[in-house]
């Protein structure tokens, strides 16, 4: 498979992420469609690192998703501690931060 085919499988992995995140008013769907662009960003990584031979990209795609597991875990966090405050996950509905 060719290196094409990789970055068109990343393109469409990372559109179906924008897509969830533009439409979805549920936070952790939200985290979900953030979760998928980073996915994509690692297949982008990992390609061009196998195109070029370089070890570089693959190293940097383990940083990455060490980064992506930190933010997930934060994300969550954060939406448990807004449900027990708002009893609600709609993006829409959380106005916490206005003074």
């Amino acid at each position: 498979m060719g290196l094409e085919a990789y970055l068109t499988l990343a393109a469409i992995v990372f559109c179906i992420g924008m897509f969830g995140v533009i439409t979805r008013r549920n936070t952790i769907g939200i985290l979900l469609g953030i979760e998928l662009m980073l996915n994509a960003v690692n297949i982008n990584l990992v390609a061009f690192s196998r195109y070029h031979g370089d070890v570089t990209g693959m190293v940097f795609t383990v940083f990455t998703i060490c980064i992506t597991v930190t933010e997930a875990a934060l994300g969550l966090a954060i939406v448990i501690l807004l449900f027990r405050i708002r009893r609600t996950v709609m993006a829409d509905h959380l106005d916490l931060l206005k003074g």
